[in-house]
């Protein structure tokens, strides 16, 4: 039996990873996966404030990325800088082999950097990190890896990960040529999963976009799920530069403020 069979989808499963919280009668945790219309267009900065406004609310926030392909060996340990990033942002600080189980060395698509290194990215490491999280954080934000549709191994990518950890879906799209077609696939594809797209975000990526405006207004009229903001080109882009963009008040079970 794999250990990505379909198995792990039943309920036994599905209570191990639904937070206890909300069972107990307590306010319902925030969890989400965010996703992208492709690489770099800024899935760690939306993710990283996301998690910085999380912090402000005084809400013990853990950001995690399962798979991050590219790192550098520094004073004997290995770095990706999107999970410094999101380790930066956050205030739970666990050990990098539950925030990132797969961490790979390759700076190459996920399943190719992984057989460089004789391993296979599957399911269940992923999903045991995440109820680890989820014991010792009120909140976590998962972060995909590339696009939403990227090979983790010959069976099992992105879309399939989101689905297995059925988390409501934050999509960060990159404002470039073209991003107009790649969101709207991308919200399909959230779709056909099963998943609940619960905001979505528009990314400046490059200077001086033509007809960004227009563009923005062309997603928010084909999007059911709210804008909750549009992020300029920074001059530094930080976590707590792009939440001053952001409203992620619309993000269900966003948690109140528990200290000033």
């Amino acid at each position: 039996m794999s250990l990505d069979d379909p198995l792990i989808a039943q309920p036994e499963h599905q209570l191990q990873t639904q937070p206890a919280a909300a069972s107990a009668g307590l306010p319902p945790r925030f969890s989400c996966f965010v996703t992208g219309t492709d690489t770099e267009i800024g899935k760690t900065l939306i993710s990283s404030a996301m998690l910085h406004a999380l912090v402000a609310r005084g809400v013990r926030a853990c950001g995690m990325k399962p798979v991050a392909a590219g790192a550098e060996l520094r004073d004997g340990v290995w770095h990706n800088d999107d999970c410094d990033q999101l380790a930066a942002a956050g205030n739970m600080h666990l050990p990098q082999s539950i925030t990132t189980p797969f961490l790979l060395k390759e700076p190459a698509a996920p399943h190719i950097a992984a057989a460089l290194e004789g391993k296979t990215i599957t399911a269940v490491p992923i999903l045991a990190a995440f109820v680890e999280i989820n014991a010792a954080a009120d909140a976590t934000v998962v972060e995909g890896v590339g696009g939403f549709r990227v090979p983790l191994n010959d069976d099992f990518d992105t879309a399939d990960l989101a689905a297995q950890l059925e988390l409501p879906v934050v999509l960060v799209v990159g404002l470039r040529l073209g991003c107009i077609s790649h969101a709207l696939l991308t919200v399909e594809a959230i779709a056909a999963r099963g998943l609940k797209l619960v905001g979505w975000v528009a990314n400046e990526t490059v200077a001086d976009m033509a007809f960004a405006d227009e563009n923005v207004a062309a997603l928010q009229q084909r999007i059911e799920a709210p804008l909750l903001g549009r992020v300029p080109r920074l001059a530094e882009p930080t976590a707590q530069t792009a939440a001053a963009h952001l409203d992620f008040t619309q993000l269900p079970n966003w948690p109140a403020h528990t200290k000033l």
